[in-house]
């Protein structure tokens, strides 16, 4: 029985040493560090991205990010982690969104396979999906960074506020605050696709 995982203590304790060691040059440590981690970075960044490759860079960005970082002190490697796929995940949909998007017609001869499926419903929820993802590339990092830890992760508020080190009532208000200008965004994406 390993009692550094068994003890929260002992493991809060031993993922310190971990990242001081790794921070101070001993990179041969760093795969114990993030270890108990992949799969929490790999799934922020894919339940964001809907995309298993730009997933895994992300989380590669990310893990990378930190065995070469020796500019400032993590204090928590997995609330840094998770925060930074988030993060990096965002990023890259802002990046992407700045780009041309290529036309829905092009995609016009793609046909659903599942049975009993309705193509229109498809993809008009695809569409919707790829506008949510263009209006949420337009909010603040920290907004957006909330809205995908409240309704992506499915964190509730005071988990958010946890992870974030704010309160309920800004995590509260900034959400309000995201929904109202991602309703009016989509609204206006909507009028002009019309």
């Amino acid at each position: 029985m390993n009692t550094a995982v068994d003890n929260p203590v002992q493991a809060g304790r031993r993922e310190r040493e971990l990242l001081a060691s790794v921070q101070g040059g001993q990179s041969e440590l760093f795969y114990e560090l993030v270890r108990p981690y992949e799969r929490r970075v790999y799934a922020a960044a894919l339940a964001i991205l809907r995309n298993e490759h730009d997933a895994e860079d992300v989380a590669q960005s990310v893990f990378l990010r930190l065995a070469g970082s020796d500019e400032f002190v993590v204090s928590n490697a997995g609330s840094y982690l998770y925060r930074a796929a988030i993060n990096g995940a965002l990023d890259l949909l802002r990046r992407r969104n700045s780009a041309a998007s290529e036309p829905l017609d092009s995609a016009s001869g793609v046909a659903s396979q599942g049975r009993g499926s309705r193509p229109e419903a498809e993809a008009a929820s695809s569409e919707l999906v790829e506008w949510l993802r263009a209006a949420l590339g337009e909010l603040s990092p920290r907004a957006a960074e909330m809205f995908t830890l409240r309704y992506v992760e499915e964190l509730d508020n005071r988990e958010v506020a946890t992870l974030m080190h704010t309160s309920q009532a800004v995590v509260a208000v900034t959400l309000h605050q995201a929904r109202a200008k991602l309703k009016k965004r989509l609204a206006e994406m909507e009028r002009g696709n019309r």
